[in-house]
């Protein structure tokens, strides 16, 4: 066993869990929600105050912030792709299904806050002729 292999097993919990997988440009969240824990929220094998600057914890919180009835269990996120901005919403996407899963009454509030609707936006491609997606060359007249 590695050393990492040690350390995410020792951070990361075990036994039954609730799953839902948020998304946000090539952001793609895996979250899982154990009911015994003590309200860590783990991202990547971190402590998300870690693995997220200071000006994105809020946006990973949000959702928690609609939740009905307190929700004591850890969740353990695992996110890859896009940067920290969009992977934080890829998260918060994820927990807000996982809260719909369990408090079916909090949708109302989950659905007006708009965090149950996955965000479609993405990069455009870029076109053949042009330099971006819509960034033509420079034209002259003569």
């Amino acid at each position: 066993m590695s050393t990492l292999q040690a350390t995410t097993s020792a951070i990361s919990p075990k036994g039954t869990f609730e799953y839902a997988v948020g998304r946000r440009k090539t952001a793609n969240a895996r979250v899982r929600y154990y009911k015994k824990g003590e309200g860590k929220i783990i991202v990547n094998g971190k402590e998300a105050k870690e693995y997220f600057p200071a000006s994105v914890m809020m946006i990973v919180t949000q959702a928690l912030s609609y939740v009905i009835e307190p929700m004591p269990g850890d969740f353990s996120i695992k996110v890859v792709g896009s940067g920290k901005h969009s992977q934080a919403e890829a998260v918060r996407h994820g927990m807000a299904r996982i809260i719909l899963q369990l408090q079916p009454e909090a949708k109302t509030n989950l659905k007006k806050a708009g965090l149950l609707t996955r965000d479609p936006r993405k990069k455009e491609r870029k076109k053949p002729g042009l330099r971006r997606a819509r960034r033509a060359p420079q034209w002259s007249k003569r």
